[in-house]
Formats: structure tokens, sequence, C-alpha cells
């Protein structure tokens, strides 16, 4: 068929450009609907009610204790079902909180004390697909179920933890509202605090992103070939710069880096004091992983030599999207243990039908509750979840002295 043939029988070609940005324009819109339809009146998300069940696990008390506390008007009125089941707001737990830490001396309230350091979690890995994203959002939302003041950085371009958390990158997050106004080299950059937003999920703020990012990664190499600056004014130590705007208001910072080795996430790594490398068990994502270790050590060893900080309280190998009954996953997942032993993390976060139906309408597994997912599905994911989150906790407490 000739080409003339074939251009009488399509629409008038239009340049790669106007594609993209008509297709851009479509999904966008259609993104703003189904938020729209998902969460009205407002279009924004809200967090659900817990069971008194769950609400005395989360604190660490007894169902009984916690009816005894309401029936003696100590705690918070929690609202009741038509079947009379009593259900607790995140508000209401975290008020109880602290009414059982002033009243007693366990401490209920987990929130740093005295020296205790603020934790900065940097979730990376060189590519996607490896459930980073899903990682960071289910880690920031279980230490804010548990009591914990969380900021949640949104690094990477696509912004996919924005989205989560009900931010649409390009109609929600404007200019200088990312990380990249506290990072920017041309003196117009903001205050940390200002850039912060909270979200539906108490004691969870958000840092969100959008494309704006990319911004860093085109201005710093211009930066560092126009003139030296000092150490603390590269980039390898902005975020952590920008970081201290805040630092009294968090127990840990969760960031989600992009799933490349750019400059933002070298001064992830460098801020961090503790680092999460997400691994999907498949030979293909080990051989990029170990490139991804072999470039990050020469990049962090150029940064060293250049004055940078790396203080590490820990770093840890997470497998994901873990199959256990894939025997070729099975063999990865040995290999890496064998190779780094404790530094893999015992428990894995398993590949889940219940974490991907609960994805459908931009919701965690923590947020949906078992509506819509069969009983044994939902608790086999969220006792998977539970095992990764709690084991880094530990790993928290024990960077701060706590008994673990």
């Amino acid at each position: 068929m000739s080409s003339a043939t074939v251009g009488a029988s399509v629409e008038a070609p239009a340049t790669l450009d106007h594609v993209v940005a008509q297709d851009a324009r479509l999904l966008s819109n259609q993104l703003a609907s189904l938020r729209q339809r998902l969460f009205p009146p407002t279009a924004q998300k809200s967090l659900r009610t817990f069971t008194s069940g769950e609400a005395a696990e989360l604190i660490g008390i007894s169902d009984a204790y916690l009816r005894q506390l309401s029936l003696a008007g100590d705690a918070p009125e929690p609202s009741k079902t038509a079947a009379g089941r009593r259900m607790y707001t995140l508000e209401q737990i975290n008020a109880l909180r602290h009414l059982l830490s002033r009243s007693r001396s366990k401490p209920y309230l987990p929130v740093r004390q005295g020296s205790e350091h603020l934790q900065i979690l940097a979730i990376t890995n060189f590519k996607g697909g490896s459930g980073k994203t899903t990682t960071a959002a289910h880690l920031a939302q279980y230490l804010a179920l548990r009591g914990y003041r969380v900021l949640a950085i949104d690094l990477d371009p696509q912004a996919s933890l924005s989205a989560l958390f009900g931010y649409q990158p390009e109609v929600d997050v404007g200019e200088n509202e990312t990380l990249y106004g506290a990072l920017r080299y041309d003196g117009q950059a903001r205050p940390l605090r200002e850039l912060v937003k909270r979200t539906y999920f108490p004691g969870l703020d958000l840092v969100p992103g959008n494309l704006e990012l990319q911004e860093f990664e085109h201005e710093t190499p211009r930066v560092l070939a126009r003139q030296q600056r000092a150490p603390e004014d590269l980039f390898f130590a902005r975020i952590a710069s920008a970081i201290l705007d805040v630092e009294a208001l968090y127990d840990i910072v969760v960031i989600d880096c992009p799933p490349q080795l750019g400059f933002l996430t070298l001064g992830a790594l460098c801020a961090a004091t503790g680092v999460l490398v997400t691994v999907h068990p498949q030979m293909l994502d080990i051989a990029s992983m170990s490139q991804f270790l072999l470039m990050t050590a020469d990049l962090l060893e150029v940064v060293q030599r250049a004055g940078g900080r790396l203080q590490l309280d820990f770093l840890r190998y997470l497998i994901t999207r873990y199959e256990p009954q894939d025997g070729p996953q099975a063999q990865v997942a040995g290999f890496l243990r064998s190779l780094f032993a404790d530094r893999v993390l015992t428990n894995a976060m398993l590949k889940s039908t219940a974490i991907s139906d609960a994805g459908l309408t931009k919701q965690t597994l923590y947020e949906i509750g078992r509506q819509g997912i069969g009983r044994s599905t939902y608790n086999r994911a969220l006792e998977a979840l539970n095992g990764v989150n709690s084991e880094i906790e530990r790993l928290v407490r024990r960077a701060w002295g706590r008994p673990v």
C-alpha cells in the first residue's frame, strides 16, 4: 500500500508533542472526574473508622479495658453502627493514647524523647515496578497508625505517592509547592514548613511531588559547572538542610525516591538515617540492583570526598511483590539472604490481589478495610504488611536506643 493511500485513510498527521499533550489532558480530566465520583462531596479522601478491637490493638490495650474507659466517661465517645458496634476515628485513638500516657507509667505515645534524633527513611531502587511507592505509602501510614508524627516526601516527579494521598499532581500541586521549592538555587527557596500539606490521615503530613522536581536535576549540573560552593550548599546537602526546618515537628520522615540515581536520590541518601532498597526477586531485577549498588557506591565516595556526611543507622533490602509458591522467586530470595544475611528484612512484601484491588480506588490496605475483599486474602496481605513495617519500626526504635 502506498504512503498516499495510507495518508488518505487516516486523520491529518499531527506532531508528537500535540498528540502527547492531548492525551495528557484527556487522562488528567478523567482522573479528576474519577476522584469526584470516588470521594464526594468535596472530592477529598477521608480515612475510615476503626472497630473497638482494631482501636484497642493499635493502642496496645484490651478491648475490654477500652470498653471500661468508654463506660466510665474517660474516653472519647465512639460512634455506633446500626448493629451497635463501636467505631473510633484515628483522632480519637490518638486522644486515648494521650489520656493513657498521662495516667499510666507505660508510654502509649511513641514520639521522640530527649536526644532521640529524627529518623529519615529513604525508600529507593534503580528501576520502577519494584513496589517502592507502595512500600513508602504503607510504611508512612503504619507509623501514623502507631502514633508517630510522620512526614512523607514525594521525591518522584511522577508523583504516585502524592496521588495515593489524594493529590492530583498537575491539578492540586502548584508552582514551587514541591520539595523543589526548598531546594532551588535561585534565591526563591521557601522554608519546608510552607510546603507541607495536611492529609486525611491524622499524624501524617505530605510534601507532594510533580514534574517540577525535575528542575533540580536540570539546574544542579549548571550550578556545579558555574561555581564552587561550600559543602553545606552543594546539592547533596540541600535535602538534609531543608528538613532541618521541620525537624522538631516529626519523629520519622519517609522519602519516596525517584527510580533513578540522580541528584535528588543522592541528596535523599545523604540525608537519610535509614535506607530501604526494594527488590523484586527476579534475576533481571537483581542484575539491575547490582549496577545500582555499584554506581551508588562510586557516587557516594565522591560525595564524601567533597564533604558530604553519610551517617546511616541501618541499610536493609526489602523483597517486594513476593510470591512464596513461585520456585524461582524463592530461589532468588534465598540467594539474597545468603549474600546479605540480616541486611535482608526477614519479612517480605507479598504480591497480593488485596493491595491491587485497593489501588484501583487509589487507596492502601490500611485504608480500605475488609470491605469487598475476601477475608483470608485481606488477612494474609495485612499480616505480611504489618510484619514488614513492624520490623522497620524495630530498627527505628533500636536506633533510638529503645527496647525492641
